[in-house]
């Protein structure tokens, strides 16, 4: 696997599979956020894809969130809002992906992880899939991905997360409130529960999945806006010398 990350991707028997990797606990440089958010979109568009799997490699944590090392490496105000976009595009093609997107999470998710286990339509995760937005700690909150997880979760769940920035909450709880929509004990039954949740879809009639998708996504056509007001937020938040100085002493540890 290259030091850097990447992102592959395969169509099998009608089934796309997206692959992030990062040797960072599977983070998200801007770079990266970028590819995905193309790929997730290409997929969107093949007659021969009824359904997208998205995933990220080992059996470790699923995503740890934006890349420290290019946070910090943050110094005016368009450098901040082009990464947060990253996130913002993501979520975005996520959404107007006209396929079934099923989440597959095998391990700890943090920050915009959080995110694209709530852009998934039917996310599936391993019990030690615990959850945590960190992002207020770090001085900035959780804007650009807020829209899709308190879709999810509700206002109150969104709150509680967005607030007790340093806890993490288990599967267990992230599945109570809607985050997760299945908890696997096992990565072998994870693996065997997405493979035929995608295999039992890609039978199904495209178009009524297409429509059903629409009805599942309804109210969020001005997402494109409001994502991006929200990284304009964190692209300005994260030039504080408060969170230069968490990152620093994080790193330091």
């Amino acid at each position: 696997m290259p030091e850097n990350g990447e992102i592959t991707s395969t169509i099998t028997n009608n089934i796309a599979t997206i692959e992030f990797h990062h040797p960072k606990g599977n983070s998200l440089p801007g770079r990266m956020l970028r590819d995905l958010a193309q790929t997730i979109t290409g997929m969107g568009s093949k007659e021969d894809v009824n359904v997208v799997v998205l995933k990220s490699s080992g059996d470790g944590a699923f995503c740890a969130g934006a890349s420290f090392d290019e946070l910090i490496a943050i110094d005016n105000f368009k450098e901040g809002k082009h990464f947060f976009m990253g996130f913002s595009l993501v979520l975005n093609a996520m959404r107007s992906c006209p396929k079934l997107i099923i989440v597959r999470v095998q391990g700890k998710t943090v920050g915009g992880g959080v995110g694209l286990a709530a852009g998934g339509d039917y996310t599936l995760a391993h019990k030690s899939a615990a959850i945590k937005l960190s992002e207020l700690a770090l001085g900035i909150g959780p804007f650009v991905v807020g829209p899709a997880v308190e879709r999810k979760i509700g206002p109150a769940a969104f709150s509680a997360l967005s607030i007790d920035a340093s806890s993490w909450n288990s599967a267990e709880w992230a599945c109570q409130h809607g985050l997760f929509s299945r908890i696997c004990s096992t990565h072998e039954k994870l693996d065997e529960e997405v493979n035929a949740l995608s295999e039992q879809l890609s039978d199904y009639s495209p178009e009524a999945m297409k429509e059903l998708k629409k009805m599942l996504w309804k109210g969020t056509d001005h997402w494109d806006e409001l994502l991006e007001e929200r990284a304009e937020i964190s692209g300005r938040l994260v030039l504080s010398d408060f969170t230069k100085e968490f990152i620093r002493e994080f790193k330091s540890k």
